[in-house]
């Protein structure tokens, strides 16, 4: 028997790394988007036809890095010999689909979701709304001055970010995020009915006591400020939030050896707020608590 070392008798290693099996193409579906021709993938969205077509529709539970929950309705469009309109986040395209996205009837739609939420909750911090406002002349002021809201002490109960749900649309994003989507800590869900509906960690205890891991992304996703970094609410506060003198680099993280791309926002010379791109294939938008909010240090005064 040969007492060789069987690493001496492995076979030599291929002259060329092993390519990635080609994958099967899906089929094409042919829909019209406003009048327009556009084919997509099978298992594609109306919402991507659009995307296909060059078709702006509005959105505002949705994101690329979310699975759809269908709760704003803002992305509705209509159907030809549909009875109802079609959430196009979540609707899959199908052959011969005729989609109007503009019709009388989806501004209306749009409209009035629109007026009942800024009639209902505080829209101040949320900038990407004030457009489609505008565009669909929304008038929340319509409903009167006792119109019902959402309006809520602000809860500032640790060292790194406040929750602010009078802001809350209940877009379900940050559940999402603490979902399986995410960060699978499941600390956050929707508890109750009707306007006493509304984010909570289980039993409604406070964060620190909370199955919270403090990696914000939750506030990553917050379209209307209701989730902010401490660092942000307090500038904001005192009135020198200021995102036309901020500048923003890309960074990599140096807290372990993941390399999450870290987006810096920089203001007067001090960072203020740390993103991630939602197309970097690293983080996908995600980071954790040190990446997020470990950039004190950087600031931090000389003893002495």
């Amino acid at each position: 028997m040969s007492t060789e070392p069987i690493w001496f008798r492995l076979p030599p290693p291929p002259s060329e790394i092993p390519r990635e099996p080609a994958r099967a193409e899906k089929p094409a579906v042919s829909l019209e988007i406003d009048g327009q021709p556009v084919s997509v993938p099978e298992g594609s969205t109306v919402l991507d036809a659009c995307h296909a077509a060059g078709v702006e529709v509005p959105t505002l539970c949705f994101l690329k890095t979310l699975t759809p929950v269908n709760a704003c309705r803002v992305c509705v469009v209509e159907q030809e010999g549909a009875r109802v309109l079609v959430p196009a986040c979540s609707r899959r395209a199908e052959p011969g689909m005729k989609i109007a996205t503009e019709s009388a009837r989806v501004r209306l739609a749009r409209k009035v979701v629109l007026e009942l939420l800024a009639s209902s909750v505080d829209l101040s911090t949320a900038e990407s709304l004030a457009p489609l406002l505008e565009r669909y002349q929304a008038r929340p002021e319509r409903f009167g001055p006792e119109a019902a809201t959402v309006a809520q002490p602000l809860k500032d109960d640790n060292d790194l970010y406040v929750r602010d749900y009078g802001k809350c649309v209940l877009c379900y994003k940050c559940v999402e995020a603490c979902g399986v989507d995410a960060q699978n800590t499941f600390a956050i869900a929707v508890a109750g009915r009707g306007f006493d509906a509304h984010i909570s960690t289980e039993f409604d205890v406070e964060l620190p006591t909370s199955a919270c891991v403090y990696c914000g992304n939750c506030i990553a996703v917050c379209p209307t400020g209701a989730l902010m970094a401490k660092s942000e609410h307090q500038l904001r506060d005192r009135g020198e939030w200021a995102p036309e003198r901020q500048t923003v680099t890309d960074t990599i993280c140096a807290y372990c050896g993941v390399g999450c791309t870290l987006s810096l926002h920089v203001q007067d010379g001090q960072i203020v707020k740390a993103l991630s791109p939602l197309e970097n294939q690293t983080t996908h938008g995600n980071l954790c608590v040190k990446g997020r909010f470990g950039f004190e240090f950087v600031r931090a005064k000389k003893a002495g």
